[in-house]
C-alpha cells in the first residue's frame, strides 16, 4: 500500500512566521524533514508542519485528532513552558523534548502570542550574544513586535 503524499503547511502559515522569525539575527529558513523550520545556526526554533493521517504525529497521538492539522512546535522555558503545558489546546507538549511545545495554528490564531513564542524560543537556542541583541523578556530592545 502506498504511503499518502505529505501536505505541507500553507504557504500564508509558512511566511507569517517567517516574517517574524527571519527578523530575529542571524535567522535563516529551511525545508525540514517535513514542512519549514527556522533556525539559529544549527538549532530549530521554530518548525511548522501538518500533521496528519499516514505519518507519525506527536500531535495525533496526544490529542486523537485525525484530520489534517497545522502544528507549531518551538522551545519554552521555566514558567512559560508550564503555563502552556497546562493551558490545553491550541498547545500541546511532544514527548520527545523537555523543552518543546506545540500550539496548533488554525484561524483562532492569535499572531502577536505566536510572535512573543518564537521569539522566546529564539532567545532559548541562540548564542548569548545574539539573544542579547533582543534585551530582555521584560525590557526588549529589538526587534519591535
Amino acid at each position: 500500500m502506498a504511503r499518502p503524499k505529505r501536505i505541507e503547511p500553507d504557504g500564508e502559515v509558512v511566511a507569517r512566521l517567517g516574517s517574524t522569525a527571519l527578523a530575529l539575527p542571524e535567522a535563516h529558513e529551511e525545508d525540514a524533514w517535513t514542512g519549514v523550520r527556522w533556525r539559529i545556526r544549527t538549532r530549530t526554533f521554530a518548525h511548522v508542519m501538518v500533521a496528519q493521517p499516514g505519518f507519525e504525529s506527536a500531535f495525533r497521538d496526544l490529542t486523537g485528532v485525525v484530520d489534517p492539522t497545522t502544528v507549531l512546535t518551538l522551545h519554552a522555558t521555566g514558567e512559560e513552558l508550564l503555563a502552556l503545558v497546562h493551558a490545553g489546546l491550541p498547545f500541546y507538549k511532544p514527548p520527545w523534548s523537555p523543552t518543546i511545545v506545540g500550539m496548533v495554528i488554525d484561524d483562532g490564531t492569535d499572531w502577536t502570542e505566536v510572535a512573543d513564542l518564537v521569539t522566546e524560543s529564539y532567545r532559548f537556542c541562540a548564542p548569548r550574544k545574539l539573544a542579547r541583541l533582543l534585551g530582555t523578556p521584560d525590557n526588549p530592545t529589538w526587534p519591535d513586535p
